[in-house]
């Protein structure tokens, strides 16, 4: 299963408190802002694009997708896959397969949701730093440099890029070990519209002749 949330952002893990001490103060309120913020909202709405580089940054494949996301319930369409979770069940989709993976949501396990991603994933697992700001189109973002304490992980840095006004996330870029790095950007969000429960539940009567894999 190719989730979407493996290279991040929306992708990223739940990101030692002697290391703490050396964190930026400035970088902090800045994400901590964008925590604070999103948290206000009932719900959000956000296309993105994702982009895989080599180590020299020439682009290997660049793809679109979509989230919806309402408290602890969301939705991804992303690449021929889809994933629903509506707060305890979550069901990912593959088109090409046409199977669907069904596993529990558990909260406890560190499971990452896209909604982790967009508040308090920097608090206990990485060093980060401001690398000041920046004009990207008619915003200004603030660049924030993420280093993991673990050093197993199989990213080295991530830059995560802040749109000062609005105190949202704009962009994620991962540098992998191996070489590749992976760019999620947001091209456009929206918040507090109306959105039915039912958006966050797969429905199999939708997709004829599904092949289902409970995990649960």
């Amino acid at each position: 299963m190719k989730k979407l949330y493996i290279a991040s952002f929306f992708i990223v893990s739940t990101f030692l408190a002697a290391a703490q001490a050396k964190n930026d103060p400035a970088a902090k309120a800045i994400l901590d802002g964008v925590s604070e913020k999103f948290k206000t909202f009932k719900t959000v709405q956000a296309a993105f694009t994702y982009k895989v580089e080599n180590a020299a940054g020439k682009a290997l494949s660049t793809k679109s997708g979509t989230i919806k996301m309402k408290g602890t319930k969301y939705y991804v369409l992303f690449s021929g896959q889809e994933i629903f979770c509506n707060g305890t069940t979550v069901w990912n989709y593959d088109k090409a397969a046409n199977e669907v993976t069904i596993s529990r949501l558990d909260a406890s396990s560190g499971m990452i949701t896209p909604q982790k991603l967009f508040t308090n994933f920097y608090d206990k697992d990485f060093l980060y730093m401001l690398n000041g700001e920046k004009k990207v189109g008619n915003k200004t973002v603030q660049e924030i440099e993420m280093t993991p304490v673990d050093k197993s992980k199989p990213f080295h840095k991530v830059f995560v890029q802040v749109d000062k006004a609005s105190k949202t996330i704009y962009s994620t870029k991962v540098l992998e070990n191996a070489g590749n790095r992976y760019i999620y950007t947001v091209t456009s969000l929206s918040t507090n519209a109306a959105m039915a429960d039912a958006i966050f539940t797969f429905d199999k009567k939708k997709y004829p002749g599904v092949e289902e894999v409970d995990l649960r």
